[in-house]
């Protein structure tokens, strides 16, 4: 949103330098972009009058003119603009005056004749990209004055970036009473009065869907004058604000939605017809769109304006060319109408297109401007354009909604969020400069939210309110109270800190991928798709936290930092019969040096151990055995993947990220693991166990068993036979090689025991390690290795 200055301050008295008035916006969460002058640098150009125009005596296209522009005498200068004409008010630069890129103005022949000075335009000024001929300027501006003056050109624009849930300061008179509300200074609302119908002219309405337009106002005008020339104040506001001028009646809707917020659009009665429809494109049906150089294929989910015959516009999106106003337009329908913002939510992107009003609809406009921007641009296009107007048809009633509803705000409840005291005076002061309703109560306050806040639904929404119009900036800062006790930091706060602690950084990813991405990852999983998704590369809702984990890896490794460890915690989403799963999943990602470098040791790459590592550390506290069985999975690399197993019970997966998906999303190889969080969040509550006074002893065997045997399984198996005095078993070795066959191998086991009521002797460890000879013996076929 580009906001002019001196606009502004006809809706408000505004002291501040745009620096100031920028910073308090900023503070405000209305992000300031950028501060531009409204016009380049120039001095030395007066408002001049053209007194006298005759032919160059030696050339056909220039003109030898005489201009009053303030001096005792009037100035003879040679212009070669084809509109020049006697009478004409027009900038014209004196010698000595500069012009933007330091261009000077200096005595000059042409021709053969003495030019003492220059008639300017609007693109010699800099206040167009091009221009057909001279400037022309009000009549009623005083000869001779200096431009930058009678024109408010000492103006500033801020261009300010507005968040979606802000479209109230989509327009001059949002922003007025945003800047009123931080400056405490009182607003000119500006309410256009209203015009009395001249003409019995009307015309018929139907909405076939009142939630999709719960209100459609038209009136029709006549007699008007299409090539009235849009006054010079006019088209400074608009070029100021971004927009290029184009014909009176198309810059008078441009200037009211700028003003109010308010879409508006101005049919050609002549092409309409009697009648207004406001209904859902039919299959098979086309529009071509203003301009006449692009047509859409239309579809039952496109809300239009039509005639009795065909559609004339997507509506509140863009008119059509059949029924656009011209140059010899007399005969205009202006519309102006209230769009529910889920009926057009993602149609005008869905046809390529972006327009001012799809953006303002979309996000939400006061229904109550129906009313006042048809007066407004009434009165605008009668004074400019001449003519009569007809009565304003209406269709609909104003919406209901949450504003109905009023919303209790608890003074406890700001002090505990925001940290501060307000006094009652200051919070009523705030609510009602930002047109909020509001009435005293006990302990607080019950407050109706005015039509165009569509984002104040919630104690919460008013309390940020509070904290923006008093200052983010000027709320104190203090450190938040002490946790009691009792309060123990969440089991998912612990998983946080420990991966942290190792050396993790947390990612938050969008919920959103691309199919793509999907598709590559989970080839299995049908993911949700969306609607109305804001690109391809976040069409869908993501199976799984990895491919946000490998974007941020590659994006992170394209700018050297190839060390990665990355970790997140959030929802995976699974359609399935019952509908869509969400699960809370605990994914992480490992890449690069295991260690930092060092002279000590020389530098290891991360491998498959160190990912399973972590998930261990993470699981070390759950309420089963953890397992990793080997497995295949799309994503990761055959031969370096796992199941993660609970118990009997899948939670997850830990592996080496395919080379296929390493090349496909440009990474360099990381190893990924992904875990249910409610599996490993519940834990069990540590118990006091108690210590033996009597010292272990470590028995270690090395057993013969197939290749195929996973050493996980022979731990599991130890741990099956629940002998009392084993405390631990180690795996310390694995052997292939000489005295075995090539599809053995020698698994190196430490058994650790321990006795609670005796210091154990030989006899209790031969029964101990014959057991478990026997049970994998039994199990997998291991014999002690000679």
């Amino acid at each position: 949103m580009r906001i002019s200055i001196q606009w502004l301050r006809d809706w408000l008295q505004i002291d501040e330098t745009p620096e100031e008035l920028g910073h308090r916006l900023t503070m405000a969460g209305l992000e300031l972009d950028a501060i531009e002058a409204a016009a380049p640098a120039f001095s030395g150009v007066r408002v001049g009058r053209v007194a006298k125009v005759e032919p160059h005596p030696d050339a056909d296209r220039l003109r030898v003119c005489q201009v009053e522009a303030g001096e005792a005498e009037p100035l003879t200068i040679v212009c070669g603009a084809p509109n020049v004409h006697e009478g004409m008010v027009a900038p014209v630069a004196v010698v000595g005056a500069v012009l933007p890129d330091n261009f000077r103005i200096k005595k000059s022949k042409l021709r053969g004749v003495a030019s003492a000075g220059m008639l300017c335009s609007a693109r010699e000024l800099g206040l167009a990209e091009d221009a057909e001929g001279l400037l022309a300027l009000p009549a009623d501006l005083e000869i001779g004055a200096d431009l930058r003056t009678a024109l408010g050109l000492d103006d500033y624009i801020l261009e300010v970036d507005l968040t979606p849930n802000r479209a109230d300061c989509l327009g001059m008179r949002g922003i007025a009473r945003e800047c009123s509300a931080l400056l405490d200074r009182p607003l000119n609302e500006n309410v256009a009065e209203q015009t009395g119908a001249e003409l019995d002219a009307g015309m018929a309405i139907r909405v076939e869907d009142a939630e999709a337009c719960p209100l459609y106002a038209a009136r029709v005008l006549d007699g008007l004058d299409a090539r009235a020339p849009t006054p010079l104040w006019m088209t400074e506001r608009l070029r100021r604000a971004g927009v290029r001028p184009l014909s009176a009646i198309v810059d008078v809707t441009n200037y009211v939605m700028l003003e109010l917020g308010q879409p508006l659009h101005a049919f050609d009665a002549g092409r309409l017809g009697d009648t207004i429809e406001v209904r859902w494109a039919r299959s098979g049906e086309s529009l071509t769109l203003l301009g006449g150089d692009q047509t859409v294929e239309l579809g039952e989910q496109d809300l239009v304006i039509a005639s009795a015959t065909a559609p004339v516009a997507l509506a509140g999106i863009m008119g059509g060319a059949d029924s656009a106003v011209d140059d010899d337009t007399t005969r205009v329908v202006l519309e102006c109408a209230h769009f529910a913002p889920l009926a057009l939510a993602g149609r005008a992107r869905a046809h390529g297109l972006h327009t001012d009003a799809s953006h303002r609809f979309e996000r939400g406009v006061d229904p109550t401007l129906v009313e006042q921007a048809m007066e407004r641009a009434t009165r605008l296009l009668l004074e400019i354009c001449g003519g009569q107007c007809g009565p304003v048809e209406r269709a609909g009633e104003l919406p209901s909604s949450h504003f109905e509803q009023p919303i209790q705000l608890r003074r406890p409840r700001i002090e505990r969020l925001l940290g501060v005291t307000f006094e009652d005076e200051e919070v009523e002061r705030i609510l009602a400069a930002l047109a909020c309703q509001v009435e005293s109560t006990d302990d607080g306050w019950q407050v109706r939210a005015p039509r165009a806040r569509f984002d104040l639904e919630r104690e919460e929404d008013l309390i940020e309110e509070l904290a923006r119009v008093h200052g983010f900036d000027r709320l104190p800062q203090r450190l938040p109270s002490p946790v009691a006790p009792a309060e123990r930091p969440s089991a998912l706060r612990g998983l946080r800190d420990q991966l942290a602690q190792q050396g993790f950084h947390e990612v938050i990813s969008f919920s959103f991928i691309g199919a793509e991405a999907s598709r590559a990852f989970y080839p299995t999983v049908e993911p949700l798709g969306l609607a109305n998704p804001i690109s391809s590369d976040l069409a869908v809702m993501r199976p799984g936290l990895w491919p946000g984990l490998v974007a941020t890896a590659a994006y992170n490794q394209a700018r050297q930092q190839p060390d990665l460890r990355l970790f997140e915690h959030g929802l995976r989403f699974v359609p399935d019969a019952s509908g869509l799963r969400q699960e809370p999943r605990l994914a992480g990602l490992l890449g690069g040096r295991a260690q930092p470098e060092h002279w000590e040791a020389p530098s290891r790459r991360v491998d498959f151990f160190d990912a399973k590592g972590v998930v261990e550390a993470l699981c070390a506290s759950v309420d089963a055995p953890l397992g990793f069985r080997a497995q295949k999975h799309p994503a990761l690399h055959d031969g370096q993947s796992a199941r993660i197993l609970k118990g009997d019970r899948p939670i997850g997966w830990v592996g080496r990220l395919h080379p296929a998906l390493c090349k496909q999303f440009d990474v360099e190889p990381v190893y990924l693991f992904d875990l249910d969080a409610r599996a490993i969040l519940r834990a069990p509550v540590a118990q006091f166990a108690p210590l033996s006074p009597y010292p272990s002893i470590r028995r270690d065997l090395a057993l013969v068993v197939k290749e195929t045997v996973p050493a996980g399984d022979v731990l599991s198996a130890i741990e099956e036979l629940e002998l009392d005095l084993v405390q631990d078993v180690r795996m310390f070795d694995v052997y292939r090689g000489k005295g075995l066959n090539p599809d053995e191998k020698s698994l190196a086991l430490g058994l650790i025991l321990r006795a609670f009521d005796r210091t154990l002797g030989e006899q209790d460890v031969a029964s101990v390690t014959d057991k478990v000879v026997e049970h994998l013996h039994a199990r997998f076929q291991a014999t002690l290795r000679q």
